[in-house]
């Protein structure tokens, strides 16, 4: 299969992000524009800067003989240089392949391999070695380094390259449909798929992004969550580069909170799992008691609220922001009730991040993932099934035809594979995935994340995950918060309660079991979790199968061993 990238239009209908970075760097060189955290300080690169050094690896490539048209890989935690490569891939004419800086070596191979790329980018990472081993078995792929410490080592590296190289002067003209990146899904099942993302479609989302959100003079930005992720390319990268947004990186988790609070960034998008965690860390210092009394104080509450916000270095936020998995209702109501709104956004790779939005923020709609963005069309098929229509769609899957074929309909609206449902108002609320939805063994159907959302309503834990495939009945995953003087009776017969409680809403058929604690933390490197941090549910199906079967019937709490 051929990337699309031959069509009868010479230029893009929207200013592509490489002519924006040359726009910028002629009118505010000066101006900074990243910020990468290094040693406890920000290092500054003005827009100058950053174009003239993303000229530069143009001409490196170019040197090292990767051909305009040709893949180029690019692993890396956020940091300054993945911007500066990426708008270097795009200068040059070349197709980007941002592969997770924590996907395995398989994972890392496969992406190289599928996508044919020529030439693979390294940089900062927690952990280096299945990226050298990734880049040990494809020793032919020339490969590039960051000079970060915690960089693989690679053939070439990235500051050398740009010192020893002149400027390009290449400067090519991009289509609408011409391909910018293939982006490799992070699945909760199966091989990932390389979604083909076009320029049009891309700067054709951000537009509408940035023109709902508005953008002002003063807007700082934050990049930390993937790049390999859609969620943050279009809205923190494509962001700030169509509003020329000032943008950090952080130095590394253990620096992460002071980083923010030194750029106080007033546009911030976390994901479900870091927004649990910045609330257990609250609660931890301030118990639930202590904080509903101290909100109930006028002028006090005013202060704490303050504290908070400082706390997590969130008090410039305007926009605070939520999205790549199911949140709960309740975590939201809660960050509302300390003054910190959470805006909800849903959306996917094959849609570039961008269909549903509660923005402006409206707290009677939590519970939903808002209503369509500008220029988004949704609507349910009569399975239940979402399907989403707008120009910001993918141009299908590398070398996948099939798939391709099946994500659309004959009227070109995208299966998302998400159920849901629309209010009178147009606010989407999702109920979980298609594939999510298991049948038991006595041939009954239960879909899993409305029942996980309400027990996350009810408890206190870390994560979470409903299983039943298969089962006679389905039984609860649970990763329990440790709290300080953890009392494991105590939680348990807290859980018992409960589930008591969960069970009484629930038909027969879907009724809790029993609940499993378990023993290690779900993560990215045992497994469990996707690089965006989702659940994979197969994977625990399959690991918890034989213990479902033989639940005892006398046991509703079992711990792992």
């Amino acid at each position: 299969m051929m990337l699309p990238n031959e069509t009868q239009e010479l230029s893009c209908t929207l200013p592509p992000p490489n002519e924006l970075i040359l726009k910028w760097a002629e009118e505010q060189p000066n101006s900074v524009y990243l910020k990468q955290s290094v040693n406890g300080e920000f290092i500054e690169w003005t827009f100058a800067e950053v174009a003239d050094k993303a000229l530069r690896l143009v001409t490196a490539l170019r040197d090292l003989g990767i051909q305009p048209g040709e893949r180029v890989a690019l692993i890396s935690k956020n940091c300054a240089e993945w911007f500066v490569t990426d708008l270097a891939l795009m200068l040059g004419d070349y197709i980007s392949v941002p592969i997770f800086p924590t996907a395995g070596d398989d994972t890392i191979d496969y992406c190289l391999k599928h996508s044919s790329s020529r030439a693979v980018v390294v940089g900062k990472l927690d952990n280096k070695e299945a990226t050298e081993l990734a880049l040990k078995a494809n020793s032919d792929i020339t490969s590039i380094a960051f000079s970060y410490p915690s960089a693989p080592n690679a053939q070439y590296n990235f500051d050398q390259l740009i010192a020893q190289s002149s400027p390009s002067d290449a400067r090519p003209q991009h289509s609408d449909n011409k391909i910018m990146s293939l982006v490799y899904t992070s699945g909760t099942s199966g091989k990932p798929k390389g979604a083909m993302l076009s320029y049009g479609a891309f700067s054709w989302s951000v537009k509408q992004l940035v023109e709902l959100i508005g953008l002002r003079d003063d807007d700082r930005l934050f990049s930390y969550l993937p790049l390999a992720h859609i969620t943050e390319r279009v809205y923190v990268f494509g962001t700030s580069i169509t509003g020329a947004v000032p943008t950090a990186f952080s130095e590394s988790l253990d620096t992460f909170i002071e980083d923010v609070k030194r750029h106080q960034p007033t546009f911030f998008i976390s994901v479900p799992r870091l927004w649990t965690l910045f609330q257990q860390r609250i609660q931890d210092k301030m118990p639930q008691r202590k904080l509903n009394l101290l909100l109930k104080i006028p002028f006090v509450n005013t202060l704490v609220k303050k504290k908070i916000a400082d706390g997590l270095g969130l008090s410039q936020a305007r926009i605070l922001g939520c999205g790549s998995a199911p949140v709960s209702p309740a975590l939201l109501k809660w960050y509302h009730s300390i003054g910190l709104n959470i805006t909800e956004a849903w959306g996917m790779t094959e849609s570039f991040a961008y269909s549903t939005i509660n923005y402006p923020f409206n707290p009677d709609k939590i519970g939903t993932v808002g209503n369509a963005g500008p220029g988004v069309k949704v609507k349910i098929a009569d399975d239940g099934e979402i399907l989403v229509h707008s120009q910001g769609m993918f141009s299908g899957y590398y070398h996948n035809d099939e798939a391709t074929k099946e994500s659309f309909n004959s009227e070109g609206w995208l299966h998302t594979g998400d159920i849901g449902s629309l209010d009178q108002d147009g606010y989407l609320t999702i109920q979980g995935r298609k594939k999510d939805t298991f049948k038991t063994a006595k041939g009954k159907f239960v879909s899993p994340v409305p029942i996980e959302k309400k027990l996350f309503e009810y408890s206190r834990v870390e994560m979470m995950c409903l299983i039943g495939l298969g089962l006679p009945a389905p039984i609860l995953l649970v990763v329990p918060h440790q709290f300080k003087n953890f009392d494991r009776n105590r939680y348990e017969k807290t859980t018992r309660k409960i589930i008591n409680r969960m069970n009484s809403e629930l038909e027969s058929h879907e009724q809790i079991k029993g609940v499993l604690m378990i023993k290690d933390p779900w993560s990215i490197e045992n497994g469990i979790l996707t690089p965006t941090l989702k659940i994979k549910r197969h994977v625990l199906e399959q690991k918890y199968h034989d213990m479902g079967q033989q639940w005892p019937k006398d046991k509703l709490v079992i711990w792992e061993e």
